[in-house]
């Protein structure tokens, strides 16, 4: 018998179609680390959002295992590396929250340009200052997207009604550009750019890649959106790209370092949060009520045809 162990929560479309497909399946959202290193030998398959990583450790733990489910988008909670030495498959699900990934970004970016979150202070605080909170039109922009993935993709296509040029860069793909977006160079993203969002994995070349250097190069100040990864972008850079006047608005769904109290015991952490050009959310861009079936659904699809 086949068996699959999910380990985190994903929504019950994933458990219901993979027993239709002759799987055994144990769903235990509350299972630790611990408790899943003392079973998962047993195991054809695990699932996991975003609980553990899927490292070294568990996979000597686990001499049958044929394949990791990963309820999302990226694969950077699992050491790929060994996957690939044991022949075991990796599946994820960008296709599931790409959709409100580029919904998320599109919102940051409008509350930033239109100063949501400080009005909204200041009225609910007794001041009522229309010039102060004087926005800015996305109409007539030029907005950079780095990655053209799923996730890039569907931001440019949310961005389609706005009247805005849409550039893509992106380092591993080229012949891209759609109705949507027309590829560039990194050159003229740096250049051109009054918006710059980021789609773009966590992987060694890109762990901490935007930094001050990187954003010194920019010629025009920008927006700025990160949904992708924390851990690409130091935040003090960010900081500093504001007083500099670099960045006129960071919107950022992820941070360097993620979850109190780690976060809070940050030394750029107070500054980050006392600041009014900043709007932070909590990892949540591609987790929407929509998104947690969707991934799942996904992921069934993908197991359907694997073959072990």
């Amino acid at each position: 018998m086949k068996k699959i162990l999910i380990v985190d929560d994903l929504h019950p479309a994933f458990k219901e179609q993979a027993i239709a497909m002759g799987y055994e399946v144990d769903d235990e959202p509350q299972i630790t680390r611990q408790q899943t290193l003392g079973k998962i030998k047993d195991y054809t398959g695990i699932a996991v959002r975003t609980k553990f990583k899927i490292d070294a450790e568990i996979f000597a733990a686990a001499p049958h295992l044929k394949f990791v489910a990963r309820a999302g988008a990226g694969l950077d909670n699992i050491d790929d590396k060994i996957a690939f030495e044991r022949n075991i498959e990796l599946i994820n699900a960008p296709e599931g929250n790409c959709d409100a990934v580029g919904e998320h970004a599109t919102g940051l970016l409008l509350s930033l340009m239109n100063n949501f979150r400080r009005a909204d202070i200041e009225i609910r605080n007794g001041l009522w200052d229309r010039e102060g909170n004087r926005g800015y039109e996305l109409k007539g922009k030029k907005v950079g997207i780095i990655g053209y993935g799923f996730m890039g993709q569907s931001f440019a296509k949310k961005l389609a009604g706005f009247e805005v040029d849409v550039m893509a860069y992106d380092k591993y793909k080229t012949g891209f550009s759609d109705a949507f977006a027309r590829e560039v160079s990194m050159e003229e993203i740096v250049k051109h750019s009054d918006v710059l969002s980021l789609h773009i994995p966590l992987t060694a070349e890109t762990k901490l890649m935007v930094d001050d250097e990187y954003f010194f190069h920019f010629k025009k100040p920008i927006f700025f959106i990160n949904t992708a990864r924390g851990e690409i972008v130091k935040i003090d850079a960010v900081l500093n790209a504001i007083k500099a006047g670099k960045i006129l608005g960071a919107g950022l769904d992820v941070l360097q370092t993620e979850k109190f109290p780690a976060l809070g015991e940050q030394p750029w952490y107070n500054e980050l949060k006392n600041n009014d050009k900043v709007i932070l959310t909590p990892h949540v861009g591609g987790w929407t009520f929509d998104s947690y079936r969707k991934i799942s659904e996904v992921l069934a699809e993908k197991l359907s045809v694997l073959h072990f």
